[in-house]
């Protein structure tokens, strides 16, 4: 039996001559926090779109949960917010979501812990028009938990939040994704994703430029010293790391090493009668990664055009 819940097999969308999507391959494992990752207009939503069955690819093909994306058998164990969410406006919060629990055939008691997770149960009664931006997209994440589905697809659900809204959001995907369920999360910030997610996968002019775990996309850790006198320092540096290891910037010398050869590096430095200010290691972020790997294919495209 697979763990995947999500698997595309060269899913592409054209709109006319324009390539939105461009053979995007992927996979989403049963449990994890899974971030999709892109700029705008990457092809980031018209993937997810396919994936749930509200368009229909060009070619290639999307399953969910082991079965062809947007049939009914898939459909009732996938909650989605992707877009934006779209209520009645002069319905309460809860009585949109009342409305929703009809038509899914849930409890009324889904409502009541749906606005309970989200943080809106105080202002469960008011009308959804009166709503700020951070609130709707409570609402839209509330709908997406009720009836316990598999697989819940988030398509920015921090927008309009504030930090501690932020923070709250943070939690709950966690909180779902030890619970068993599987979160497929779109967003554009970057330190959120490097902090909750498991796996990513990068996108940008359609195609899938990587997928991978957070640490694997990061790197290996580096190692960066200040020391004085600068000669005598970059001599055992490169003695050390090798010549080709070594990176002089304004910051200090960067070295290709991992943290556990700062003990042996520094009592080198000592031994040579080096004046130690600073050793410490360094680990790119995510965001770093990210605008290498998009940089480079805006680059690509540009050269080619």
């Amino acid at each position: 039996m697979t763990d995947l819940v999500v698997e595309t097999d060269r899913l592409t969308k054209k709109y006319g001559d324009r390539l939105a999507v461009d053979s995007v391959s992927m996979t989403v494992r049963c449990g994890e926090v899974y971030g999709f990752l892109g700029p705008n207009g990457a092809g980031k939503t018209t993937t997810l779109r396919m994936m749930l069955g509200l368009i229909r690819p060009t070619s290639g093909t999307a399953n969910i949960l082991g079965r062809p994306a947007g049939g009914p058998e898939v459909t009732s164990r996938v909650g989605a917010l992707i877009e934006g969410p779209g209520f009645f406006p002069y319905l309460s919060g809860r009585d949109n979501l009342r409305v929703l629990a009809r038509y899914g055939g849930l409890a009324e008691s889904e409502v009541d812990e749906a606005l309970r997770r989200v943080d809106l149960t105080d202002r469960a009664n008011d009308r959804f028009k009166r709503y700020s931006l951070g609130m709707k997209q409570r609402l839209g994440v509330a709908a997406a938990l009720m009836g316990e589905p598999e697989l819940i697809v988030l398509d920015e659900p921090t927008n309009g939040l504030d930090p501690a809204g932020m923070a709250d959001m943070r939690a709950l995907v966690v909180e779902l994704a030890r619970g068993g369920q599987t979160v497929l999360l779109s967003s554009h910030l970057l330190a959120e994703v490097q902090e909750i997610c498991d796996r990513v996968g990068v996108i940008n002019g359609g195609r899938l430029l990587r997928e991978s775990t957070v640490a694997e996309l990061r790197g290996d850790t580096t190692l960066r010293i200040r020391a004085t006198p600068d000669d005598r320092a970059l001599a055992i540096a490169m003695r050390v790391a090798g010549d080709d290891g070594v990176r002089v910037t304004a910051q200090g010398l960067i070295l290709d090493l991992p943290a556990s050869a700062a003990p042996d590096l520094t009592r080198q430095l000592v031994a040579a009668d080096v004046d130690v200010h600073e050793v410490a290691p360094m680990e790119r972020t995510l965001e770093e990664v990210f605008f290498e790997m998009t940089t480079a294919v805006v680059d690509e495209m540009e050269t080619v055009s």
